[in-house]
Parts: structure tokens; sequence; C-alpha cells
């Protein structure tokens, strides 16, 4: 925990049910989901240092079937994260590298005429796949991105009136960079409302930058990275997507969490507030926070924790509020401060 009580940074200890909640240990057990995390995590720390964060909300959003947009200057090891987790999943995986004059068509596929048959089959696009990784979103103009809205949301692709289903797990993991703005086109609201998180990176601590240097002093070519392993199929991602659904959560949580969402809405910092989406995206990780933790119930911290990540890209500060320096995690954590947590 940060100085600010309300800002959750590392995930919740809590180990047995507080008073008030009315659970029987055996209804659901959510061993298997804490298992297969922590498969994944000691793969990808075989090469990659720190980012224990990302890497916790990544899990949380592979096993509750949402997206992630990560925003990092270069160089932090977002792209490298979003391959190594490809690595370990026993599934498909393709990229598709963002630019100004990349085409929709270039994004989900077109129909080809086949000369033998006179006729047009359709040629699928690098987003059908179960681990999709999108580098430099904001580099493709809007119509580009806008052919990712119905593939995100509802997981098919529709060309020429003829529907096209994705294969499950289906997994977009969107890179961007803050800082660079030329020849960048930025997200529209509907675009960022889909991904269920957002996740900021920081520079690693000194400690990390020392032990990075120490582990590729004498790996020039990568070789490391051959060395992560596939620990999970997409039955196990399933397997831990129901065992999660049945994680307990309280009716005063479920007031919780829409008190935080409607407070984004009437906010005076706020031009723009949160969504129903927002307020099943939170309900959702917390659950998975729960679950990956090993309890099978929800506690008022794991919401905290997953309120930034995902709410900060689906409100919008005011322009006064802008100019005068705030950000939406100042914002978003008066937020918390100001709503009673449910005991």
């Amino acid at each position: 925990m940060t100085d600010n009580e309300n800002e959750i940074t590392e995930f919740p200890q809590a180990e047995t049910p507080p008073a008030g909640y009315e659970i029987k240990p055996e209804e659901v057990d959510v061993r298997p989901v804490r298992e297969r995390a922590e498969l994944v995590k000691a793969q990808i720390s075989r090469v990659l240092v720190g980012q224990e964060t990302m890497m916790d909300q990544l899990l949380v959003a592979l096993f509750t079937g949402g997206h992630v947009l990560l925003e990092g200057v270069p160089g932090i090891a977002k792209t490298l994260t979003a391959k190594l987790l490809a690595q370990t999943i026993n599934s498909g995986f393709s990229r598709i590298q963002f630019t100004p004059d990349l085409m929709p068509a270039d994004v989900v596929g077109t129909p080809v005429f086949n000369m033998k048959t006179s006729d047009f089959n359709f040629k699928a696009g690098p987003i059908f796949s179960n681990i999709v990784l999108i580098d430099e979103i904001n580099r493709a103009p809007a119509k580009t991105q806008a052919a990712l809205f119905e593939v995100m949301e509802e997981q098919q692709i529709t060309v020429d009136g003829t529907t096209y289903k994705m294969e499950s797990p289906f997994f977009v993991i969107a890179t961007q960079n803050p800082i660079e703005q030329e020849g960048t086109y930025k997200l529209p609201e509907a675009q960022l409302d889909r991904f269920l998180f957002k996740v900021i990176l920081e520079y690693p601590s000194l400690e990390e930058e020392k032990s990075i240097l120490r582990r590729f002093r004498n790996d020039f070519s990568g070789a490391l990275r051959q060395t992560v392993e596939a620990v999970l199929s997409p039955a196990d991602i399933a397997d831990c997507q129901k065992r999660i659904e049945q994680v307990y959560i309280r009716e005063e949580l479920l007031d919780y969490i829409a008190s935080i969402v409607h407070n984004t809405r009437s906010n005076a910092d706020l031009f723009l507030g949160a969504s129903p989406r927002a307020s099943l995206a939170l309900m959702k990780t917390a659950k998975a926070m729960a679950a990956i933790q090993g309890r099978n119930f929800v506690t008022p911290d794991d919401i905290r924790y997953v309120t930034f990540p995902a709410l900060n890209h689906r409100v919008i500060l005011t322009p006064e509020r802008e100019m005068e320096g705030f950000n939406t995690r100042e914002v978003l954590d008066e937020i918390l401060r100001k709503i009673e947590v449910p005991r």
C-alpha cells in the first residue's frame, strides 16, 4: 500500500472471509486459478524483471475474457511481455503492427477471387488468432481502429454479410506510446471502453535495472526468451473463467461498485463518467483478483485495486481540471476517499 490508503497497488492478502460473508469454502474451488497464474508468472519471470503489477493485471484480464491496453514509453517491455505471455499458452498468436497506411481489410481479412472456382473465398486476417498483439494501436487511422469494435466486444467479424466467430480464448493486448504524438491518432472513447484495463507502465526501479543488466549481460541474442514454455491450454483458461464466475461477492460490494461508477458521472472534475460496462468490469476483475489470490470471496480491497486500471481510460477530465494539472488518478482516489467502504 502507498501513503494514500485508497490507492491499492499490490494484491490484497486476506485469507479468510471477514464477518458478514455467508459462504461455504467448498462452494467454489479457486485453487486451480491461483496455481495456473503462478505457473504463468514463473515462466515469464525467467526473462522479465519487475513489472509484477502489469503481469497480474494481464492475467486478471485473460481470466475474465477482457482486453488490455498497455501504455508506456518505448523500451519498458510492453511488447516483450505480450509475446512471453503468448508463449505460456498453447494457442495461436499473431502480431499486428499498426501504421498510418494500414487498412481495415489488412486486419480482419478480405474476400479473394478464386480463378478456379470463379467465386470469392474469404481470406482471414491476422486478427483471427487467440492472443493478438496490436503494436502501437494509435498509429492507425480511425477507420482501421473501428475494424476492432465488433471483434473486441462480440468476438466475431462480419464481412460482406457473413459472420465469422473467433476461437476461444480471444485476448487482445494493445500497446501505445504516450509521448510521441507525430503520426498518431487518438483512440476514440468507444474503442477505449472496449478495453477491460488500461495499464500505465513506469520505469523500473534502480535495483530492477541492475537485475536486468545482470540477467542479459551474456545473452545478446535473446536466447533466454526461448526458455519460456507453454503451461496453459485453452481448456485451462475456460476452466478458470468458470471458477471466477462463481466467486462470491456480497450485495453491499455490488452497491459499492455502483456508487463508485455513479460518482464518476456526477463528479464536477469529470467531463465524461464511466459506463455500465465499467461497473461490470469492476465486478468481474475484482472476482478474478480474489481467485488469483486463492480466495472464493471478494473484499473491498479487491475493488479498490482494480478501480484505477478499469476506469482511468473510461473517464475524461474537464478542460479546467486538465489545465490545472490534475490527472485521473487524483480524481479517482478522491472518489474512493469519499465513498464509505462496506464492512
